[in-house]
């Protein structure tokens, strides 16, 4: 059982998270913060007749601090969602502060914690978060993670839909890169089961694991994002982590994180010249404690690559040079 603090609980990723961890039997303390109406959410959810116990805080009465006091898990899904038009470089100029803000308690509240970035463009959030943890002296790299397991879980959808298979979870999609467009790789070579695709199917659903987020946008007019699937895959990431905490053994989910502080990562940093990159993770009670490598890719795969790392680089680049400036 485990003290979980959801940051942004009041929003459309938020509060569907935190009903999932309301349900969950790891969890027995869900302390939920956001700017607004997380007592009432934190009320709402207290009449779920399951164990665990909720608490909503405002930021008044030093109401961050308090939901962050002796937490396990940090998760944060907190700020703006992305908009038709936006880009995740226009996300990036107001999330960049709410992460900077959040992770400066986390650091001084429960610098022990795991910390799930949720918000995007998590290719440079999750560089914030780092280097403001570095700054405070408390991090650790085992235990801090940008959370791409909704590519993941669009990787085995997309293909199952194209194959005609019901059941997505009959298929398992090796993710590797960033989180947002062109820097996604989904392996499909290294598919298990392997799995026929014509060129056209391949390029038809690797364009959609990349983009699948634009449909989701253009699909509600506006309205929202990828709300309810990425609530899903972040708490298929976090029961994950609760899991391998109380020592379940061959616990693997993908994330990204920073490869150098992570046994097998600085291999694949040197591979690809970046510190920052989602792959394959065993888990165990201490974190991720072993990235696995990238291992042999299709020629198609290794333009894919090649034409996402540029990107990426930029990105991570942003999220370093945003930790220390005035935002």
């Amino acid at each position: 059982m485990a003290k979980v603090a959801v940051l942004g609980a009041s929003g459309q990723i938020g509060q569907p998270l935190s009903l999932l961890l309301k349900m969950s039997n790891l969890v027995n303390d869900l302390f939920l913060y956001d700017v607004v109406h997380s007592v009432g959410v934190g009320v709402d959810l207290n009449q779920i007749d399951t164990p665990g116990k909720v608490q909503g805080f405002l930021p008044a009465d030093n109401g961050l601090e308090q939901a962050l006091a002796g937490a396990e898990v940090v998760v944060i899904p907190a700020g703006i969602a992305r908009k038709p038009g936006m880009t995740r470089d226009d996300l990036f100029k107001t999330n960049a502060g709410v992460i900077k803000t959040l992770i400066t308690a986390v650091a001084t509240t429960c610098p022990k914690a795991y910390v799930c970035v949720i918000t995007n463009p998590v290719n440079s959030t999750l560089p914030i978060a780092v280097e403001v943890l570095k700054q405070h002296g408390v991090f650790d790299a085992r235990k801090v993670f940008g959370v791409t397991t909704l590519d993941v879980v669009r990787g085995s959808t997309f293909v199952a839909q194209e194959l005609g298979d019901p059941n997505p979870k009959n298929y398992v999609v090796p993710l590797l890169g960033g989180h947002s467009g062109a820097t996604i790789l989904p392996l499909y070579s290294q598919c298990q089961p392997k799995v026929q695709l014509s060129q056209e199917q391949l390029e038809r659903i690797t364009y959609r694991v990349q983009f699948g987020g634009d449909e989701i946008v253009k699909a509600k007019a506006g309205a929202g994002s990828a709300t309810t699937c990425m609530a899903y895959a972040g708490f298929r990431f976090i029961e994950s982590i609760l899991r391998a905490r109380n020592g379940e053994n061959g616990v693997v989910e993908a994330a990204y994180v920073y490869l150098p502080g992570i046994e097998g990562g600085q291999a694949v940093a040197d591979r690809l010249q970046v510190d920052y990159f989602s792959t394959k993770l065993d888990f165990s009670k201490e974190g991720a404690v072993r990235a696995h490598s990238i291992g042999p890719l299709s020629e198609y795969e290794e333009k894919l690559l090649a034409a996402g790392l540029p990107e990426l680089k930029v990105n991570i680049s942003n999220g370093t040079a945003a930790a220390t400036a005035k935002i």
